[in-house]
């Protein structure tokens, strides 16, 4: 088999673990980077829609409430006279750019008013402006301009579209008057896209705005590739249904793009007119913080990995320095010592040490064993295998030693109630198991900083180290524990056994600096739990008080 130097590997181990840890917790961090920012882009592109899609509802809501006010102003005195009709749109226009025309038909169809004069006698009975409209209140879809295209200003040179707005002017008999009609220019949607984005740009890259019609889900804002063309995405789909959502999925153009997704929800009595409102960001660019991330993790993880080789190779040196001295040492030994060992394979260090070693070592074991062996004759009590006096002694002498101001000593004496009943009735050997199931309990509750003691009997004593504020507290509780698990029915040979506890209890140093007097103090109240009605706790300073 071959060998190497304990150094040699301790440094190769040091720099893999090293290695694997890094690798390890940059991968998991990555990952949670990722989800984490996933979900908070994709959750701040659906809050995004949402503000837009809300405020095209609004919009359109507000110029259909303004256009309802003034067919009631018009209608008011039940005067439709085109003059008085033709100023009331001037205004309207005048407050609201957003009106590229506004117009005022009678009940067959033809333009008596109109702002800017645009269309003023024509007929439009042919329209769906007029169609509609002369049915019921008519919000339409978007559109590209018709009649309106070479009669209005247009110096941006892309096509005109607008959203229509119609519905009857009435009297006060309800009889129809005429219809009044309104082409909204589509340019404010650019202006709420300005608005929502604006603060976007700022801090992030590569966002782009979609609004889609609800018919054959058509593009009727976005980049200029995309206007007029079909957008189909599940997403879509789903927010349709659920109203709003956020994804990161494929596109079209073959590009994962994280997804914020809104359906128009329309505002009061405007129901709206199903547009999407989409707001997408490319994912790598998305993503630049935590590749980043990721690439920072892989040189943290590989300068760690240096730092540790170092560090392996110094602690390594100074682990084969002592084992080089032990194996002279033993050396030294073996020649007036007849010892005998295993000889350990793989490291040379080790071989040299294990031979020199051998049989000292199994003579310091079997020594060992048998002061074990000895040990527990000495220091537990053979029935329950609890420690016993003897060990409560050595016990009691090292808390003793490290005492402090903030280390408390509780004595908790304990005495089973109704065990010479079970001895008496159902013989000793009972009596013994029962004892032992005790004990088995009292080990279940015990504590590392205390030991449990068998006296004799069916007496215990149990010493509690307290460095808390309030031990008299800690003490009670663990006494009570101890009470409700005594209380809990034994079974033997099938018997079912039932009994009962008193525990008495005293502090040290605080009732007394002598330890048998403590003990004295908690076996007198013990007596006192016993006297007021057994399974109860008391502590010897509330018998003084009481006193």
């Amino acid at each position: 088999m071959m060998s190497f130097k304990l150094r040699t590997v301790l440094t190769a181990i040091f720099a893999t673990l090293s290695l694997l840890v890094s690798l390890t917790i940059g991968y998991i961090f990555s990952q949670k980077s990722f989800l984490a920012v996933e979900t908070e882009i994709g959750h701040s592109l659906m809050g995004t829609a949402s503000q837009a899609s809300d405020k095209l509802d609004r919009f359109m809501w507000s110029r259909s409430g303004e256009l309802d006010l003034l067919g009631r102003m018009a209608a008011l005195e039940n005067r439709f006279e085109p003059a008085e009709i033709q100023m009331l749109l001037d205004q309207l226009q005048d407050s609201f750019p957003s009106y590229s025309w506004v117009g005022y038909m009678n009940p067959e169809g033809k333009v008596l008013a109109a702002t800017d004069g645009i269309l003023l006698g024509e007929d439009l009975s042919e329209r769906p402006v007029y169609q509609e409209g002369i049915k019921g209140k008519f919000i339409g879809d978007v559109h590209n301009a018709v009649l309106l295209a070479k009669l209005l200003p247009n110096p941006t040179g892309e096509p005109l579209q607008f959203v229509d707005i119609s519905f009857p002017v009435k009297d006060s008999d309800g009889k129809t008057r005429g219809v009044l009609a309104a082409h909204l220019s589509w340019a404010w949607a650019r202006e709420v896209e300005e608005s929502i984005l604006a603060p976007l740009f700022h801090e992030e890259k590569d966002i782009e705005f979609f609004i889609v019609s609800k018919k054959e889900n058509t593009v009727l804002l976005g980049p200029k590739d995309w206007m007029g063309k079909p957008l189909t995405l599940p997403g879509i789909e789903q927010a349709q249904l659920h109203k709003s959502s956020w994804t990161t999925e494929k596109w079209p153009d073959g590009k994962e793009y994280v997804t914020g997704i809104a359906y128009s929800q329309g505002h009061l009595d405007y129901e709206g007119l199903g547009w999407t409102v989409v707001i997408r960001q490319v994912q790598s660019t998305a993503f630049a913080s935590v590749s980043d991330m990721l690439w920072f993790n892989i040189w943290s993880g590989l300068a760690v990995t240096v730092l540790f080789v170092l560090i392996g190779w110094w602690i390594s040196r100074k682990i084969a320095a002592p084992l080089m001295r032990l194996t002279r040492v033993a050396n030294e030994l073996r020649a007036g010592e007849q010892v005998q060992i295993p000889e350990n394979k793989g490291f040379i260090e080790i071989e040299e040490l294990s031979r020199s070693l051998r049989e000292m070592v199994v003579s310091l074991k079997n020594k060992d064993s048998e002061l074990v062996v000895m040990q527990n004759l000495a220091h537990y009590d053979q029935l329950t295998g609890l420690p016993n006096r003897t060990a409560l002694e050595f016990y009691l002498e090292e808390s003793l030693e490290t005492e402090s101001v903030n280390h408390t000593l509780t004595f908790l004496y304990l005495d089973l109630d109704g065990f010479k009943r079970v001895n008496d009735s159902l013989g000793h050997q009972t009596g013994d198991v029962l004892l032992q199931k005790v004990a088995q309990r009292l080990n279940a509750l015990s504590q590392d900083k205390g030991i449990t003691v068998r006296l004799g009997g069916d007496e215990f004593l149990i010493v509690l180290r307290s460095v808390g504020s309030n031990p008299r507290e800690e003490a009670k509780l663990y006494a009570e524990e101890i009470i409700q698990s005594l209380n809990k029915p034994f079974v033997i040979e099938y018997e079912r056994i039932q009994i009962g506890c008193s525990i008495g209890g005293a502090e040290y140093p605080t009732n007394s600096g002598n330890p048998s007097e403590i003990i004295r103090m908690a076996d007198e109240a013990l007596y006192e739990s016993k006297r007021a009605g057994k399974n109860r706790m008391t502590f010897y300073s509330d018998l003084k008080s009481d006193g």
